[in-house]
C-alpha cells in the first residue's frame, strides 16, 4: 500500500471511491474467486516518547573524545555521558605523582577550562542533555561547563543534564572521594542550592546505587542506602537556610536517581517499583511536598556491568538485553535515561563498534517493538505486588536501622555501610563458587566453539597509546605557562573580568573556611584558568582527606572450612607453610595508584583471612612506595597488587623494581583486574608470579595459589594437599 493510500484508507479520513467500492463489495457473500480479503488497516497507536539513549564514553584526551561524542551523536544517540579519568574523579593534575599510568585510561582527562572548551567543541550545550559520572570533584566540572556553555553563548538557565555528585556511594564502592563527609555533603547542598537558582532544568545531584550492587548490595540495601543518602541530602539543603521554605519542592524536583539492573529482571523491575512508592512516601511525609509531579521518582540507569563475564563474553550481550527490560517494560517504572555496557567490557575498553552495538540494543527495542504503545503491563498482577510490598517494607525496616544510627553520614564513618556491603558481596561470591548462583560458561556449561569475537583478543578491545599520558602532563604544563595572570583582562566568556589564578584561589579558600556558597568562588577560578588539582589542593588544605573504613576486619566468615573443603585444604596449606617458615603468614593486599574499586581487593583481603593468612590492607590510592614501605614494615611473604583502570604497566613494574632495590626477591607479587592477555604477558616477564583476571572467579583456588607462590619463591617443596 502507498502512502496516499494508507492516508486515504485511516478511520475518520475521507473515503476515495476504491475504498468505498471495497467496503460494500466486503459486506456481502464471499467465494474463493473473491480474493483475499484486506482489512482496513487501523490508525497507527500513540507511543511514550523513548527514554534518553547515552554511551559512557571518554578516553585519551578531550579532542579524541569529542570526535567520539559526535560520532555517537550522529549516530543516534539522544544524549552525552561523560567518563572522567581518575585524575580528574579524585583532584588531580596529570602531572600529579598518583596520576602515574591513570591519564586518560578510565576516561577523558579535564584540567582545565582549555580542555573542557576542546571536549565540547562544536557541540552546542544549549540543546544537550549532558550526564556527568563526577562527584567528588562535580561542583568543579560543573563550573567548567557552564563558563564553556557561556562562551558558546548559552543561556545557563536553559541548560540540561546531570552531575552525579552522590559522595556517599563513594566511601562505599567507588573510592573517588577526597574529602570528609562533612565537607563533602557542604559541597553538594552548595551544588543543590546553586543549580535550583540559576540552573533550574539541571540535575545537580543523581544519587548512586549502581556502584553499592556491583558492591554487593541486595535490592533491600541497594534501596534502603540510596534513600537514606538522599534524606541526608535533603536535611542537608533544608538546614542550610539556602533555599526558602515555599522552594523546597523545586530542590525535590531536582533529585534524580541512577541505579543498577541486573539479570534477575523481574526482581529488578520490582525493585524500581519500590523505589517509586518509597520516594513518593518520604518526599510526602517527611518534607511536605504536595505537588505530586515534584515527588516523582526519576531515575537514569546503566545496566550490570559486574554480571559481564570475561569467559563466553558473547552471552554478555542477551545479559545486557534482559537488564535493559527490567528499566523499559513497565511502564510506570521505566527509566528516563538508559546507558548499555558494550559486550567486551569485562575484556577492557571497548571500542567505537562495540559502543555502537550497545546503541543499537536501545535503539531496536525503542523503535521497532511495540513496547511504548502500551499501558504498564504489569499493573494489577498479584505476583509483581507482592514483591514489591515484601522490598518496601524490608527497605523501611533498614532505612529505619540507619536513621536511628544518625543517618547516612554517620553510617559510613562507623564502617557499618561498608561492612554490610562486604559481607553480602562475600557471601554471593560464595554462591557462585558453589554453583548455587549459576553463570553461563563461568561456572556452569563452560565448554564453549571457538569464539570470532574474540579470537584475536588483544585487538578486541581499544588500548590506550601510552604515550597519550606523556602528552597530556605536556600540555598541562603548558598551560599553567601561558594562561594569563592579568587582574583586568578580558577573554573568551566577555564581559567577566578574570582574577589571576592566585586570587581566585584566595578567594575559593576564604569561603571553604567561611559558610558562603562555593560555587561563585569556583566559577571564578574556572574563569581564572585554575586546573583541577589546584582547585581540589586549595579545599584539600581547608577540609583535609577522608580514607573510608574498609569493611574488611569486621566482614563475617562468608565460606567455612568443614572438613573436606576446598577452603579447609587451603587452610591447611597456610598452616602448614607458616610452620615451615616459622610464623604465620602474612598477605600485604595492595591498590595501586587512583582505581578505587575495591570489590576485588576485599573480597581477596576476607577469604585470605578465612584461610588462616594475617592480612595487611590498608585501603585504596596508594604509591608504589607507600606499598612496598608497608611490605617491608610488616615483613610478608606476599604482595597482592589489585588494579582494574589499566595502570597496571605503569605502577606493577615500579613495585617489582623497589622490592629489587631493597632486597626482598623472596617475596612474590601476583597482580589482579582486568588485563589484557599480551600485558600479564608482559607483567610475567618482569617478574610478576601470577596473573589473575575475572575468569578466575574462585577466590579459594587463588589462595591456595598464593601460598604455591610463597612456597615456591622460598624453594620449599610442594605440598601434596590440593588446592
Amino acid at each position: 500500500m502507498t502512502e496516499r493510500q494508507a492516508v486515504s484508507a485511516a478511520p475518520g479520513a475521507p473515503a476515495s471511491k476504491e475504498t468505498k467500492t471495497r467496503e460494500r463489495s466486503d459486506r456481502g457473500p464471499r467465494n474463493v474467486d473473491a480474493g483475499i480479503q484486506r482489512p482496513v488497516p487501523q490508525a497507527q497507536k500513540e507511543r511514550d516518547r523513548p527514554w534518553l539513549m547515552r554511551t559512557y564514553a571518554g578516553h585519551s584526551t578531550a579532542e579524541a573524545s569529542n570526535e567520539l561524542y559526535r560520532n555517537n551523536l550522529a549516530k543516534g544517540q539522544t544524549g552525552l555521558s561523560v567518563a572522567f579519568d581518575l585524575p580528574t574523579q579524585t583532584g588531580y593534575d596529570p602531572d600529579h605523582i598518583l596520576a602515574r599510568g591513570e591519564v586518560g585510561r578510565v576516561g577523558v582527562p579535564v584540567s582545565h577550562l582549555g580542555d573542557m572548551r576542546r571536549l565540547f567543541q562544536d557541540i552546542p550545550l544549549e540543546q544537550m542533555n549532558t550526564s556527568m559520572t563526577i562527584n567528588a570533584t562535580a561542583m568543579w566540572t560543573l563550573a567548567l561547563y557552564q563558563v564553556v556553555a557561556e562562551e558558546q553563548g548559552a543561556d545557563i538557565a536553559a541548560l540540561q543534564g546531570t552531575t552525579q555528585n552522590d559522595i556517599v556511594k563513594e566511601y562505599l564502592s567507588r573510592g573517588t572521594h577526597v574529602f570528609p563527609p562533612g565537607p563533602s555533603l557542604r559541597l553538594t547542598t552548595d551544588m543543590i542550592t546553586y543549580t535550583v537558582a540559576n540552573m533550574p532544568k539541571w540535575n545537580p545531584i543523581n544519587i548512586c546505587s549502581y556502584h553499592l550492587q556491583e558492591a554487593g548490595a541486595t535490592p533491600v540495601q541497594e534501596i534502603a542506602y540510596a534513600m537514606s543518602t538522599a534524606i541526608a541530602v535533603l536535611d542537608a539543603v533544608r538546614d542550610s537556610g539556602q533555599v526558602p521554605d515555599e522552594k523546597f519542592g523545586d530542590v525535590v524536583a531536582r533529585i534524580s536517581f541512577f541505579v543498577n539492573a541486573g539479570v534477575r529482571f523481574i526482581e529488578e523491575m520490582c525493585k524500581m517499583r519500590a523505589f517509586g512508592r518509597i520516594w513518593d512516601q518520604i518526599t510526602r511525609e517527611r518534607y511536605g511536598i504536595e505537588n505530586a509531579k515534584q515527588r516523582r521518582f526519576r531515575y537514569g540507569v546503566q545496566v550490570n556491568s559486574l554480571g559481564l563475564t570475561e569467559a563466553q563474553p558473547e552471552n554478555n550481550v542477551q545479559r545486557i538485553v534482559l537488564e535493559m527490560l527490567a528499566v523499559t517494560l513497565s511502564k510506570d517504572a521505566r527509566a528516563r535515561a538508559v546507558q548499555l555496557p558494550a559486550w567486551n567490557e569485562a575484556l577492557g575498553l571497548p571500542r567505537p563498534w562495540d559502543q555502537q552495538w550497545s546503541l543499537r540494543i536501545q535503539q531496536v527495542l525503542a523503535h521497532e517493538s511495540d513496547l511504548l504503545e502500551y499501558e504498564d503491563i504489569f499493573a494489577g498482577s498479584h505476583v509483581i505486588e507482592k514483591k514489591v510490598d515484601e522490598l518496601v517494607a524490608e527497605s523501611f525496616a533498614e532505612i529505619d536501622r540507619i536513621q536511628e544510627m544518625g543517618g547516612a553520614m554517620a553510617a559510613v564513618e562507623s564502617g557499618y555501610l561498608k561492612s554490610q556491603l562486604v559481607s553480602s558481596h562475600a557471601e554471593r561470591r560464595a554462591r557462585i563458587e558453589a554453583g548455587e548462583e549459576k553463570i553461563v560458561g563461568v561456572n556452569v556449561y563452560e565448554s564453549t566453539e571457538p569464539n570470532p569475537l574474540t579470537a584475536d583478543l588483544d585487538t578486541a578491545i581499544m588500548t590506550v597509546d601510552h604515550d597519550v599520558e606523556a602528552r597530556v602532563v605536556r600540555a598541562i604544563g603548558d598551560w599553567r605557562t601561558t594562561r594569563e595572570e592579568s587582574s583586568d583582562r578580558q577573554g573568551m566568556g566577555d564581559p567577566f573580568h578574570y582574577p589571576t589564578t592566585g586570587q581566585a584561589l584566595d578567594r575559593l579558600k576564604e569561603a571553604a573556611a567561611g559558610t558562603e556558597n562555593l560555587m561563585e568562588a569556583t566559577l571564578e577560578c574556572a574563569r581564572a584558568g585554575v586546573t583541577t588539582g589546584e582547585w581540589a589542593a586549595a579545599l584539600r588544605e581547608v577540609f583535609g582527606e577522608f580514607r573510608a573504613p574498609t569493611g574488611v576486619s569486621s566482614a563475617p566468615v562468608a565460606v567455612t572450612a568443614e572438613e573436606g573443603t576446598p577452603m579447609a585444604e587451603v587452610r591447611e596449606k597456610v598452616r602448614r607453610t607458616g610452620d615451615e617458615m616459622g610464623g604465620k603468614l602474612r598477605l600485604l593486599v595492595g591498590k595501586p595508584g587512583l582505581d578505587g574499586h575495591s570489590n576485588g581487593a576485599e573480597q581477596i583481603a576476607v577469604r585470605a583471612r578465612d584461610a588462616g593468612f594475617e592480612v595487611v590492607y590498608q585501603g585504596i590510592r596508594l604509591t608504589p612506595e607507600q606499598i612496598v614501605s608497608a611490605a617491608l614494615a610488616e615483613d610478608v611473604h606476599c604482595v597482592g597488587l589489585s588494579i582494574l583502570s589499566g595502570s597496571h604497566a605503569e605502577l606493577v613494574p615500579d613495585v617489582l623494581a623497589r622490592l629489587r632495590e631493597a632486597g626482598a626477591t623472596d617475596i612474590p607479587v601476583i597482580v589482579g583486574g582486568i588485563i589484557p592477555n599480551a600485558d600479564a604477558a608482559d607483567l610475567k616477564r618482569a617478574g610478576v608470579a601470577a596473573v589473575f583476571t575475572p575468569k578466575d572467579f574462585g577466590i579459594t583456588e587463588i589462595i591456595g595459589r598464593i601460598v604455591d607462590e610463597i612456597r615456591t619463591a622460598n624453594h620449599l617443596d610442594p605440598l601434596e594437599v590440593p588446592a
